[in-house]
């Protein structure tokens, strides 16, 4: 079998685990995900468990395994900036609001697609499309930047 396919097949059965996870930790539950961001009603703080779940399974495999490459990779891929923009900031607060009026973050809304419900099928939907604007918004400005230099 190709490498090629091995790391397909890795990847399809960590996506699929990751899935599962968020429908047990009923994170593809908006109510519960609004209910969690609600500080000031009646609060959920369930999702701390799992979020904290998460992390220190995380944190003990990685503090195990401690490679310095990945198992079906040359090397790791990490982001080449580090630096904090406007682009970041707005990102991360349009993420938060889309979050919070949506009970959905990328994943779980993803997840939730086999459900087939309205409601998840128009959020994804205006998740992808609000996707290809930005990225078609910001082809636009590289050319017109391009062109002024």
């Amino acid at each position: 079998m190709s490498a090629a396919r091995i790391r397909n097949l890795v990847a399809l059965a960590a996506g699929m685990l990751f899935g599962v996870g968020l429908v047990v930790g009923g994170m593809t539950l908006p109510t519960k995900v609004v209910g969690f961001l609600d500080f000031t009603g009646s609060w959920d703080p369930t999702l701390m468990f799992v979020m904290g779940g998460a992390v220190i399974v995380h944190a003990t495999v990685h503090r195990l395994l401690r490679r310095s490459s990945p198992f079906l990779a040359d090397r790791f891929h990490r982001p080449s900036r580090d630096d904090v923009d406007a682009r970041l900031i707005g990102g991360a607060a349009i993420f938060g609001l889309g979050w919070g009026l949506g009970g959905y973050c990328p994943g779980p809304a993803v997840t939730s697609l086999v459900s087939g419900e309205l409601e998840v099928v128009a959020f994804v939907g205006a998740m992808v499309g609000s996707m290809w604007a930005t990225a078609s918004v910001q082809r636009g400005w590289a050319r017109d930047r391009a062109k002024a230099a």
